[in-house]
């Protein structure tokens, strides 16, 4: 049974143990976490899909993703959605309630949303850290991965002078080889010209693989972005017949509020190898659909 195969299996399918046995046995031995006693199975899992159940490529991705947390404790170390309240209160960020056509979540950002005087680049990423947080964890989201729109009307300098080589590279890092989230497009509409030495900053990080996913759509926007995305999952903002902007955006807002003690445990923990649970998080009503097909 090959990689693909074997990550529609459910979680506790007896062929998936091989593999999580034998990357749990060589992730203890890791000198990065030599400290570390014990990695639950569904965590391990996350890091296998997200490298179709190649044991050296999913080793390699728990450790970046380790090392990553630990040299970006300005983002990963403080996971509150109540500290950027006031961002997220402004239609800046949200998860479509309807996966697209392959099954992949639908993330959307719309800079313009996010005033640079008041909340530091940081301070923004830390809201995707969030919301990657949380839909890791859906088997779902782990099979079909995530794509991403980002609207860029209302770019400006502010916004430029925020992001610098630093950043760039923690972004690209996160996009390509230290998360557990299979990145399957990202969407760009309405960006300026001045955005493009931005782009530029972060474009050599990528791999190619991430390169050729990434989509320009301009001004005009409508017209093609609807060959990648169905009507019937868009906000009518963007040329659909979905839910309106508000509405989406104020839906994940508050799942990532219900979600705090777990996001605030997943920061302070060692690995964030933390198990969603009633206590800890108010579990989606997609992820309690896939629990309970599964069991």
């Amino acid at each position: 049974m090959n990689g693909p195969e074997l990550s529609e299996l459910p979680d506790d399918s007896p062929q998936l143990q091989p593999h999580v046995s034998e990357l749990r046995r060589r992730a203890l031995q890791a000198t990065q976490l030599t400290a570390v006693t014990a990695l639950s199975d569904g965590f391990l899992i996350k890091f296998l899909r997200a490298r179709d159940f190649d044991v050296e490529l999913s080793l390699k991705l728990l450790l970046n993703y380790q090392r990553w947390r630990q040299e970006s404790p300005e983002i990963s170390g403080c996971l509150s959605p109540s500290s950027v309240l006031g961002l997220l209160s402004t239609s800046y960020h949200s998860v479509l309630p309807q996966r697209d056509h392959a099954g992949s979540r639908v993330l959307l950002y719309r800079i313009g949303q996010w005033n640079p005087k008041d909340w530091s680049a940081f301070q923004v990423f830390r809201i995707s850290l969030m919301t990657s947080e949380i839909i890791s964890s859906e088997t779902q989201t782990q099979r079909r991965g995530i794509k991403a729109i980002f609207d860029l009307q209302g770019w400006s300098l502010g916004h430029a002078l925020q992001i610098n080589p630093s950043l760039a590279r923690k972004i690209s890092s996160v996009l390509s080889d230290s998360f557990p989230l299979k990145v399957r497009g990202i969407h760009l509409v309405n960006e300026p010209m001045f955005f493009r030495p931005v782009f530029a900053m972060i474009r050599p990080f990528l791999p190619d693989k991430i390169k050729q996913r990434i989509h320009m759509h301009g001004v005009d926007f409508h017209d093609t972005l609807s060959d990648f995305f169905s009507p019937t999952i868009l906000p009518p903002e963007y040329g659909g017949e979905g839910p309106s902007i508000e509405e989406v955006c104020q839906d994940w807002t508050n799942h990532l509020l219900q979600s705090e003690t777990l996001l605030q445990q997943i920061a302070a923990h060692p690995t964030a190898d933390v198990a969603i649970s009633p206590e800890n998080c108010l579990i989606s009503r997609e992820a309690e659909t896939e629990r309970s097909s599964e069991v």
